[in-house]
């Protein structure tokens, strides 16, 4: 499911920011966009993410900005000092003026106040901190699309409940139907060519297509999969589901292809297309249900 968050706070001269920012995957991926001093935190942040989500692509920016950034290093005058020395006792240097731009520039002449450890270990309560208010926010934004993705879904189940009633109740037509018409052509037959048909062969005959077109089965199991479709819809607490339906869609859609594939009824049919598109619908949202 798609959804945005972000949260910032300000500790001890630093400004932190930090966003995520959620996409449709079947699987959980993180994407970590952190300031290269604070990267040591990255698995900190993605040990926090896969507590609390699923499944998609999770992008994390962390952005951080100092109130005085000059106080964060200092000259060491001991390295400035040898290195005007050396440069000094070279041949033709001996009267050499240094520009300071030049010198601070130079190796080892700048040096943080702060070790990076220092600034980890100061960073990393506060960027979980954020990470977890960041989710938060996302996670409301989650759930108002929720809800009007479970209505889609429990409206797609609805069409594919009624579309199977019909079938199961035009089912017995269908084999009646063949009867009517095979003694029709019987009769049709015998007035021509003056031929006897025992009883028990026409009965043989209804009973083998009869077995032949029987979707019976089919329908009991796809009845099975929306019940359970239907208590997964309904569930009272927050449990990942997104697997699951695309799995039973995959289940339901299986029944679906064997009725279509048995019953020769152009009324079935129709019903059969329905519910293979509504089946195809309910796939495309289970990719957006963590």
């Amino acid at each position: 499911m798609t959804g945005y968050g972000e949260a910032s706070t300000h500790l001890e001269g630093v400004h932190y920011f930090l966003e995520v920012r959620s996409l449709n995957n079947k699987y959980f991926k993180g994407v970590l966009r952190m300031p290269e001093e604070y990267q040591a935190l990255e698995a900190d942040i993605e040990s926090r993410l896969r507590e609390r989500i699923n499944r998609g692509t999770v992008t994390v920016t962390m952005t951080t900005s100092e109130d005085n950034p000059a106080q964060r290093v200092e000259v060491d005058l001991a390295a400035v000092s040898r290195y005007v020395e050396q440069l000094r006792a070279a041949p033709g240097l001996s009267g050499l003026t240094f520009d300071a731009g030049t010198l601070l520039g130079l190796p080892g002449v700048l040096r943080a106040c702060t070790s990076t450890e220092g600034r980890i270990a100061k960073a990393r309560p506060a960027a979980l901190e954020l990470l977890d208010r960041a989710l938060n926010s996302l996670f409301s934004m989650r759930e108002r699309e929720g809800q009007a993705l479970t209505q889609d879904l429990a409206d797609q189940r609805s069409l594919i409940s009624d579309r199977l009633a019909l079938i199961a109740s035009r089912a017995p037509e269908v084999v009646t139907e063949y009867e009517k018409r095979l003694k029709s052509r019987i009769e049709q037959l015998l007035r021509e060519a003056d031929v006897k048909v025992e009883v028990g062969d026409l009965i043989r005959e209804i009973a083998i297509y009869a077995e032949r077109i029987d979707i019976a089965e089919e329908i009991k199991r796809l009845t099975g999969h929306l019940e359970q479709f239907g208590e997964f819809l309904d569930q009272p607490e927050y449990k990942p589901i997104g697997r699951t339906l695309d799995f039973l869609a995959q289940e339901m859609l299986r029944e679906a292809n064997t009725i279509a594939s048995k019953s020769p009824d152009a009324a079935i049919s129709r019903a059969t297309v329905e519910i293979k598109a509504a089946i195809d619908r309910i796939k495309e949202q289970a990719a957006n249900v963590e």
